[in-house]
């Protein structure tokens, strides 16, 4: 496993970084297993296969007067779908700021007008879970963007920016709005990668802080 891990992470970031950024993974690793214990490799047969039926589902899309959108979902799922659904994959249930949530304000957070971590949690107990990492960009409206608009660091380096006058035409994407949109920063103008829109930021994956911050959020939800 760990040759598996240090290959990919030669293959990302260079022989020079490797050793170190392995024992940096490895050390993120043995940090959550000691504080998550408990916490054990899902068996094989455990786990979700195309044996599965798996209902996919924004979490507001079951509305109950006086009740939080998760919540309902929660009480409407073991009641309508137990025996018949496997898994369920929630698709982003986060504060967010456009594109029906996949532009993510918090990663670690649930939207409070849909719920909190305990209806995740409900919801947990009666099937397998699926969640939507939205991992290649995250809002403008994000503390990690706010940040780098401030050119604090560490998130100065947590985005991708590049020159205007870069030839991009080869870039082709399902979308009209500019690939590279302007931000005022104290140190001036930045044009920063928009992959979707000027709203959802490309996460800098050439960074490996970027690789360890997007580890934690992942963890996190395994958790």
């Amino acid at each position: 496993m760990e040759k598996q891990l240090r290959d990919r992470l030669v293959f990302l970031y260079g022989e020079d970084q490797a050793d170190l950024l392995t024992s940096r993974l490895w050390e993120q690793i043995a940090l959550f297993r000691a504080q998550h214990p408990d916490l054990t490799a899902v068996p094989s047969p455990q786990r979700i296969s195309e044996k599965d039926a798996i209902l996919i589902t924004y979490g507001d899309m079951v509305q109950q007067p006086g009740q939080k959108p998760l919540a309902a979902l929660a009480e409407f799922l073991p009641r309508w779908l137990n025996g018949r659904i496997s898994a369920i994959h929630l698709l982003p249930f986060f504060p967010y700021s456009s594109d029906d949530g996949f532009s993510v304000i918090d990663y670690k957070q649930v939207n409070p007008a849909w719920g909190d971590w305990d209806d995740v949690a409900a919801i947990g107990r009666s099937f397998r879970l699926m969640f939507d990492a939205v991992v290649n960009h995250i809002s403008a409206e994000s503390d990690w963007f706010q940040a780098f608009l401030r050119d604090e660091r560490p998130y100065t380096d947590y985005f991708i920016t590049a020159d205007p006058d870069t030839d991009l035409s080869a870039v082709f994407r399902p979308r009209s709005s500019p690939l590279l949109t302007p931000f005022e920063t104290p140190s001036g103008v930045k044009y920063v990668w928009t992959t979707f829109s000027e709203d959802q930021v490309d996460l800098n994956y050439a960074n490996p802080d970027i690789l360890f911050a997007v580890l934690d959020v992942l963890l996190f939800y395994a958790a």
